[in-house]
């Protein structure tokens, strides 16, 4: 099978048989061999019942449905589970994502071979100050953090190897980072295409100014777990010794300082307890043997865990 598109959605019953039409268009323009993957991520609206409908008219149609609202990463989860295709391509359910540039995605993954492209809206039709001016803030961040050097982090449009999907742990609100889950997977040949960004036709936007402050605090998730999550004692562990040594070194001065008074000037002096020094080395003792004791529990934590199930299918469709 050449392609597996997988369509996240919530509320989008007026955009889906609009959608379903455009895919095929292009798909039968082409000569695809393909399936669309419509995961539900809990609408209300009857999203459920026109993918049906779109099933019994097309065999390429497949759908999950979740019990309820779990969130995109989790969406492109199960899909990425299910998938098939030699290239799997993600896009959103709300037009705003034009399917004429699949081709061009495509022959990038397979001619080009390219482990992971991902589309760049260079010209938006958002508002300027409450979504395009954060998510240039947003984008700038996730560069200089992450490594990966893509203009558009949040561009739902994109296309990967079936290896890559595979391979990567789409968790939390990851999403946004696939490109940084797979450069850390082992996947480095990430490239960009500018795709054309269109107008939200039905409905509203699902998401709002809070995505991009969930967005900054999921960049420093990943950074950290990219370099420690695999490891946590090597950063828990060494900030605790270094915590620890900080308190028993000043511990030795209020020692060494003390009897330096009393045997050597035979000047009188302060008792340990009220040296506000003595406060700070036992505070950093304390905090070092903790930070030093977390990095332990990490490490069996990492080692006993079970998979746990993230998300509950409610119904699926030729799957």
């Amino acid at each position: 099978m050449n392609l597996s598109i997988i369509i996240p959605l919530l509320n989008e019953q007026e955009s889906l048989p609009e959608l379903h039409s455009w895919i095929v268009k292009v798909m039968n323009a082409n000569d695809y061999s393909y399936e669309v993957i419509f995961i539900d991520d809990g609408s209300t609206d009857g999203s459920w019942h026109t993918i049906e409908e779109l099933n019994a008219k097309d065999s390429n149609v497949k759908g999950i449905r979740f019990l309820r609202n779990y969130g995109k990463s989790q969406a492109l989860h199960a899909g990425f589970n299910k998938a098939l295709g030699d290239v799997i391509i993600t896009m959103d359910a709300d037009l705003q994502d034009s399917p004429d540039e699949i081709p061009e995605l495509y022959d990038m993954v397979t001619k080009g071979n390219y482990d992971l492209v991902s589309g760049w809206k260079k010209k938006r039709y958002d508002n300027a100050v409450t979504k395009n001016l954060p998510s240039k803030l947003f984008n700038w961040a996730a560069r200089k953090t992450s490594g990966v050097y893509l203009n558009d982090f949040n561009c739902g449009l994109k296309a990967y190897k079936n290896i890559v999907i595979k391979n990567i742990e789409v968790s939390g609100e990851m999403h946004r980072y696939i490109p940084v889950l797979a450069k850390n997977a082992g996947f480095g040949n990430i490239g960009e295409k500018v795709v054309i960004h269109q107008a939200r036709k039905y409905g509203e936007s699902k998401f709002g100014i809070s995505r991009f402050i969930n967005g900054f605090l999921d960049l420093i998730t990943i950074w950290f777990l990219s370099r420690y999550g695999k490891r946590p004692m090597h950063f828990f562990g060494a900030a605790g010794v270094l915590m620890f040594i900080i308190g028993l070194l000043s511990t030795g001065f209020i020692i060494v300082f003390k009897l330096i008074k009393l045997f050597i000037l035979h000047e009188p002096t302060i008792l340990v307890a009220q040296n506000p020094l003595f406060y700070i080395a036992l505070t950093s003792m304390i905090i070092g043997s903790q930070l030093f004791l977390a990095g332990f529990l990490g490490e069996i934590i990492l080692r006993t865990k079970n998979n746990e199930e993230r998300y509950k299918i409610a119904k699926k469709i030729n799957l």
